[in-house]
């Protein structure tokens, strides 16, 4: 895929709110997709992601693009498949009982191979309170075999920035990609910097340089991605939810069925080297190691402080996606530390692949919440002193 400047686009810099700024975490979130070259929005209400779709409504026709409120959840993500293979930079915003209704208009992005970006605001069933309980929806909630790219910020600030990250990724891989976001930081206000234009990095998707008569639309190499061809130039394509084959035509063979799906999966699993990332805190010489994610990083990392402070070296390992699992990094710090403390805002989730990937090196301790609030630091750390006694 192309990487090119922002600065590269005619007058993209009036696009781009470069600055520094006091702004809601969902607000963030728009002007990160804005950055990203987002030209299409379509959503439906739900709190509490509705300022999302607030703004986009305010900003989208500042800079040339299009808004739509869609009658229901499962209209606007199917109106993003249309336009994101007409050519734009899509996205849509929802919350967790939202996100249920998409899962068909989802699973046929997977299918088709359509990068499109979704922000889920999580929240608990019913009510706008923060929950990471959907761990598992963003992984599994479409049939069928696909791999899921999740992305999980614990700040304003990477409200932003991983949204930019969100949409390289979908065009750089085809694949729809989730922001995970939670009603914590997406309704909170903090400092925000918006770089300059020329600051950021965007990939944009590769079109075919085929002629129409010899164009596969889901040709590509092994563990590759399909070029995609320009709307409107006699390119005739089929995108269906169908078994298909690289000429895009409906047609059941096995070995064609089981060729693309190896395929759609293996884009994703064996480039995990690139698209994974994770930051880590005081853990060059921690024997205990907190692994989270999402914006229970923030008490995570100062409650190893207050563990240091106490004398037990801890340290953690944030987890910037949770889909694919970083293997690497977490089987890195489950051979070098006694313990890890696996903290999420749920009944426990993702300590099921933290456990997994461990693979026995050490143990793996549940530190769980759902009441409807991140846990606060001195929570986490009761937590570590009970397992360290």
């Amino acid at each position: 895929m192309s990487i090119i400047r922002a600065n590269q686009l005619d007058a993209w810099e009036k696009c781009v709110d470069t600055g520094v700024h006091f702004m809601l975490g969902n607000y963030a979130l728009v002007e990160g997709a804005i950055s990203a070259g987002c030209n299409f929005f379509a959503g439906y209400p739900i709190t509490p992601a509705n300022e999302i779709s607030e703004r986009m409504s305010q900003r989208l026709p500042q800079v040339g693009g299009k808004f739509v409120q869609g009658e229901d959840e499962l209209c606007s993500v199917f109106a993003l498949a249309g336009a994101s293979l007409a050519g734009a930079k899509v996205m849509t915003a929802t919350a967790s009982a939202g996100f249920n209704y998409m899962q068909e208009g989802l699973g046929y992005c997977y299918t088709i191979e359509a990068p499109i970006v979704i922000a889920d605001v999580m929240r608990t069933r019913g009510d706008n309170f923060a929950t990471y309980a959907d761990v598992y929806q963003l992984r599994y909630g479409c049939s069928g075999d696909y791999e899921a790219i999740v992305v999980c910020p614990a700040s304003v600030q990477e409200l932003y920035d991983y949204t930019i990250w969100a949409f390289n990724l979908a065009e750089k891989y085809r694949n729809p990609v989730i922001v995970m976001s939670e009603a914590t930081i997406a309704l909170m206000r903090e400092r925000l910097e918006i770089p300059t234009a020329e600051k950021i990095e965007l990939f944009n998707r590769k079109y075919t340089t085929a002629a129409p008569a010899d164009y596969l639309p889901f040709g590509a190499p092994e563990n590759g991605c399909p070029d995609f061809a320009p709307l409107g130039k006699g390119y005739k394509t089929i995108y269906s939810l169908n078994p298909h084959n690289e000429k895009g035509g409906i047609d059941w063979d096995p070995d064609e069925f089981e060729r693309l799906y190896k395929r759609v999966c293996g884009k994703i699993r064996e480039n995990e080297d690139d698209i994974c990332r994770t930051e880590s805190f005081m853990m060059d010489d921690a024997e205990y190691a907190i692994v989270t994610y999402g914006s229970e990083t923030r008490p995570s990392i100062e409650a190893a402080q207050m563990a240091r402070e106490s004398g037990i070296k801890v340290g953690v390992l944030k987890l910037c996606n949770i889909w694919p699992v970083p293997e690497k990094a977490i089987r890195e710090v489950a051979g070098n530390v006694t313990k890890i403390f696996a903290v999420e805002m749920n009944m426990g989730r993702y300590v099921n692949e933290i456990t997994r990937v461990a693979g026995g090196k050490c143990p793996v301790v549940s530190v769980t919440k759902n009441r409807g609030q991140i846990h606060t630091s001195a929570e986490i750390f009761r937590a570590i002193r009970e397992e360290t006694k």
